[in-house]
């Protein structure tokens, strides 16, 4: 149910249904029982009143977390969201009397995990605030912990990158990925594909990089026997192969001008025709689409057509590059090194500290070239600095880490946020944008015993 309506609902439930109009908390309660979607009901000054019978179904029974503040529970913090450098929901709707909404990371009984979380006002028969409802929705396709597949961060730009996915993914607007070669484009389309409705339909893909005009437009509309040299049969186009899913186009930017011409057709009027048929073809698809170039820069050049930049880009998500979320960089590792090796590797700490003082110009991709590499070299079970391309080198003024000294991946991190902060000259505000992380990670990470 969406949360306009739940609002009203529940509104006009305490109104005119419940005997005890000062306290409509129960009958509330049981009417949500029967929503698909887990909710909990906070106070204006954050604390838990209830929650519904899906989020039992999800976090379990709260038992004593009933009464407590709202963040104590999630973030396992003693300040709310926004002190502790977060935007926080409950606030701004209280605020506004209105609707507000953030992604965070909570955490469940699976541990750490993204969430969307939504939070309302919910008003008596008087139009009077008495509480608030927030809905929780889980992001299946990210993961805050090492993960052997899908989206893996937790840093602020990782996160307003989700944020974006999961607004934009019940819709059926068309998207536009923007980032640099190697960040994960196609991942971060896979993501808003399975938070879409079109999530049980097909996911289909054309890398359109290097491909000639009349491969292009074969790969995409199909073709009719006979429709050019070599064409012996009837070929199924990919946008006739996406009919109920999503149609990932990357590096559109690569499309010739006559294509895009059929492709803004296509956008326009949802059909199309094969390579050399007449009739036309209805398309039934989700478009995502990619590049890393600057399009409004093709635009003025006159290689990309204007009325096809402002048809796809009504909704850009820009993907970050990998220098912009140092803070996923040992997730990234752990993920990475379970990925390419079927033994169990872990990083040494002045290997982790080399990693962490490199640019990374090839981003994810280059990371998973270098821990592939890595691993091949690696008799035992640790990645040693030797293990890396010289070029990498060490963090000026000498590691964070003894050499020889093993150590857990999470220790790392923080002897290496220690010795950063113990050479920051400025404030743990201005060290936090640094490292590219929230001054609430910074803080809660630099507390944290081993």
């Amino acid at each position: 149910m969406p949360l306009v309506a739940l609002m009203e609902c529940l509104s006009w439930h305490n109104g005119a249904v419940d005997e005890t109009p000062d306290n409509p908390l129960p009958e509330t309660l049981a009417l949500a029982d029967s929503l698909p979607e887990p909710r909990v009901f906070i106070s204006a000054d954050y604390r838990v009143l209830g929650v519904n019978r899906a989020w039992r179904e999800e976090f379990g029974d709260p038992g004593d977390r009933i009464g407590r503040c709202c963040y104590e529970i999630s973030h396992h913090a003693d300040a709310p969201c926004d002190q502790m450098g977060e935007s926080c929901p409950l606030k701004a709707s209280r605020e506004t009397d209105e609707p507000a909404r953030a992604l965070h990371i909570h955490h469940t009984p699976n541990g750490p995990e993204h969430v969307d979380v939504e939070v309302a006002p919910i008003r008596d028969a008087g139009g009077r605030t008495v509480f608030f409802v927030e809905t929780v929705r889980m992001v299946r396709r990210a993961r805050s912990r090492p993960s052997a597949q899908g989206l893996v961060g937790r840093s602020p730009a990782f996160n307003r990158m989700l944020e974006m996915i999961q607004r934009v993914a019940p819709s059926e607007a068309t998207v536009l990925l923007l980032g640099e070669s190697g960040v994960g484009k196609e991942l971060a389309a896979l993501a808003l594909h399975d938070a879409s409705s079109r999530a049980d339909g097909p996911f289909v893909d054309v890398d359109c990089a290097g491909m000639t005009e009349t491969l292009i437009g074969s790969e995409l509309f199909g073709h009719e026997k006979g429709a050019f040299t070599g064409a012996l049969q009837r070929k199924t186009g990919l946008v006739e192969s996406a009919a109920g899913g999503t149609l990932f186009i990357d590096e559109v930017g690569d499309i010739p001008l006559h294509i895009q011409v059929k492709l803004l057709r296509l956008i326009e009027s949802g059909t199309f025709r094969r390579v050399g048929g007449l009739e036309p073809l209805r398309a039934d698809f989700r478009l995502v689409l990619a590049t890393h170039r600057n399009l409004e820069e093709m635009v003025e050049a006159g290689s990309f057509r204007r009325d096809l930049y402002y048809r796809i880009s009504a909704f850009p998500i820009r993907v970050p590059p990998l220098r912009e979320r140092r803070e996923d960089l040992p997730l990234l590792v752990e993920s990475l090194l379970a990925r390419v090796s079927r033994r169990r590797l872990r990083m040494h700490p002045d290997a982790m500290a080399r990693l962490l003082a490199h640019g990374f110009p090839g981003n994810v991709r280059e990371l998973r070239n270098l821990i592939e590499r890595a691993a091949l070299l690696a008799d035992g079970d640790t990645v040693l600095p030797e293990h890396l391309p010289e070029h990498l080198g060490a963090p000026a003024g000498g590691t964070p880490a003894a050499a020889g000294e093993i150590v857990s991946l999470a220790e790392a991190e923080r002897r290496y946020l220690r010795w950063a902060a113990s050479r920051h000259t400025g404030d743990r505000h201005a060290l936090a944008r640094r490292l590219g992380v929230s001054p609430r990670t910074l803080f809660r990470k630099l507390r944290e015993e081993p």
